[in-house]
């Protein structure tokens, strides 16, 4: 166990942990170098995708890479990661996790997006039940001047929220949720999650969270990995671009090799093969 009970209590009633630094000096340069491999489209395989979520015409960027994981063997092996995955079986208590997928999100100076104040579940249309956790790791500092990520409090608790997307205030950038949503005797308490690089936040697939633009001089990388524990079902009731690699019957457990187990009867697994799938 690396978490201390209190440390998970904290998760469970708010719905996120700011932990502290998981990646050493050596693990972050590796990172940062094979993501400036895929950018530059110079790595051995391509991601899933590589987008501006805010759309090709936007002035403001919003980079998203979607499984660089199949694209560079450094991060393969973060998928593995000995501290990370470890604290995510805890935080499930659960012996068996998969990854559903990984994405890169990168807010560059001056003209990054924000990101829209959003559950992650409701985006994932395939896959039953909503006990994912996800783990965020900043390869640059992330910081309140940057556009590093808000959370609510208590949020995952109130529900899935219809489609997903609980909206922004264009001026202070906080979430714009319809009346009635957020339960009675509750409040939307936004938290500001500075992350130093190579440090990681863990929260909730139900959790709301969002992020301001990126007005300053410094860039604002980050990889999130989605886990899910070892019982997550393929309940197909829409679309999701990794849907084309599902190779079970609906109502099935989600395996397979695009779907790497990383933690299984209580042990911490290896990449047995760190060629790249496909």
């Amino acid at each position: 166990m690396i978490l201390t009970d209190a440390e998970v209590r904290s998760f469970w009633e708010n719905g996120f942990l700011v932990y502290g630094k998981v990646l050493s000096d050596e693990e972050l340069r590796e990172l940062n170098a094979a993501l400036d491999r895929v950018l530059r489209g110079e790595s051995a395989a391509k991601p899933e995708a590589n987008r501006n979520l805010l759309g090709d015409s936007s002035e403001e960027v919003v980079t998203q890479v979607v499984n660089i994981w199949l694209a560079e063997p450094a991060f393969r092996r973060h998928l593995y990661h000995p501290i990370i995955v470890p604290i995510i079986a805890q935080l499930m208590n659960t012996d068996t996790v998969r990854v559903w997928h990984d994405q890169i999100q990168i807010k560059p100076p001056r003209i990054g997006g924000p990101t829209i104040w959003h559950q992650d579940h409701p985006y994932w249309p395939i896959i039953q039940p909503p006990d994912l956790i996800s783990a965020w790791v900043a390869l640059e500092d992330a910081t309140a001047e940057n556009g590093c990520m808000r959370m609510v409090k208590r949020s995952y608790k109130w529900g899935p929220y219809p489609g997903g997307t609980i909206g922004n205030d264009p001026v202070t950038h906080s979430p714009t949720p319809k009346p009635g949503f957020v339960p009675e005797g509750e409040t939307i308490e936004e938290v500001v999650c500075e992350v130093p690089a190579g440090h990681v936040v863990f929260h909730h697939c139900l959790t709301w969270h969002g992020a301001p633009p990126n007005r300053s001089e410094r860039n604002r990388p980050a990889i999130a990995v989605h886990y899910m524990p070892g019982y997550t079902r393929f309940v197909p009731t829409g679309h999701h671009l990794v849907e084309e690699h599902v190779q079970v019957a609906p109502g099935e457990v989600l395996k397979g090799d695009y779907f790497p187990t990383v933690y299984e009867n209580g042990r911490l697994l290896q990449p047995t093969d760190l060629s790249l799938v496909g």
